[in-house]
């Protein structure tokens, strides 16, 4: 038992460090047909020729929040991780670290 939950928590601490952080900001919010979209703009790293995004989600989900606008760590989620049939993501105030902290919501999110 004590092997099995150390197993456990190194999965979980493996997931954790896989996933990719970034500081993004929130430039422009929306809600079409119940449709909550963000336009954001990578901060840091910059990727080449990819630093404007759009991430969507579905305005009666639990996880689907129109934040303010401002900067926020954006998390991506494991391929196969999260309530969307796309690639998602979590964003967490800039001020959190996202391991211990509660995520300001979760959004698929569409590359330009």
């Amino acid at each position: 038992m004590k092997k099995a939950i150390i197993l456990l928590a190194l999965l979980v601490v493996t997931n954790v460090v896989a996933q990719e952080r970034s500081t993004v900001t929130v430039k422009s919010s929306e809600v079409n047909n119940g449709v909550v979209i963000l336009t954001i703009q990578q901060v840091d790293p910059v990727p080449p020729g990819r630093a404007s995004f759009v991430l969507q989600c579905n305005k009666g989900m639990s996880d689907c929040v129109v934040p303010p606008l401002g900067n926020y760590f954006m998390v991506r989620l494991p391929k196969n991780w999260g309530m969307y049939m796309c690639s998602n993501v979590d964003l967490y105030p800039l001020s959190a670290e996202p391991q211990t902290s509660e995520k300001v919501g979760e959004y698929c999110l569409i590359e330009k």
